[in-house]
């Protein structure tokens, strides 16, 4: 039986590479798959999904109102699919989580989703807090604070590098934009100690 999987980091945790090399995987044993991030995250110089160390892929790109079930299931039909994988899924709406569980507990799809777990407030996405109700499969992708310690949260910073505390809770960037810290050294770098 297939499963819904979420994998989830903060950022700099390698969740784009890891994806990428899963599909590779897939396509190196000749099974077809179907690669979705989100299309507000157009920061992809030549391609959807792009990661920091030069690995990239075409992708769909959903928004809100991407009806996942019906764009899979209709190429599933043409050529069948042995996995889907979802960059960003933390952007996916509570539906569109709902709908890729159908896709593995109907249609028997994998389903592998890579997303930050929490905004840079701390606070949950909407997409990955389904998933991490949800999923049959949940794995914490490592990535590494400047003390050496596991990073779990993601500062967003100005161009001065000063953390910022309010805002929309979505704000495409990578490293200019946010630093993956562990909860001590985000919780300093917010003043809240």
């Amino acid at each position: 039986m297939a499963k819904l999987y979420f994998y989830y980091a903060s950022m700099n945790a390698g969740k784009s590479t890891t994806l990428l090399q899963a599909d590779f995987n897939y396509w190196e044993r000749g099974m077809a798959t179907m690669l979705w991030t989100a299309a507000l995250d157009d920061r992809g110089e030549h391609q959807a999904i792009e990661s920091r160390i030069g690995l990239g892929a075409d992708a769909h790109r959903f928004t809100a109102e991407t009806d996942l079930w019906e764009r899979v299931t209709a190429a599933h039909r043409v050529e069948p699919l042995a996995c889907v994988l979802i960059d960003e899924a933390q952007f996916l709406t509570e539906p569109q989580v709902w709908q890729l569980a159908r896709l593995a507990d109907s249609a028997n799809i994998p389903v592998l989703c890579y997303g930050l777990r929490t905004d840079f407030q701390g606070e949950l996405f909407p997409g990955a807090k389904v998933l991490l109700g949800i999923a049959d499969s949940l794995v914490e992708l490592k990535a590494v604070c400047h003390c050496g310690r596991k990073s779990t949260m993601n500062l967003r910073v100005d161009a001065s590098g000063a953390a910022v505390k309010q805002g929309a809770q979505t704000e495409i960037g990578g490293n200019d934009r946010y630093v993956a810290l562990c909860r001590k050294h985000f919780v300093e770098a917010l003043g809240q100690c």
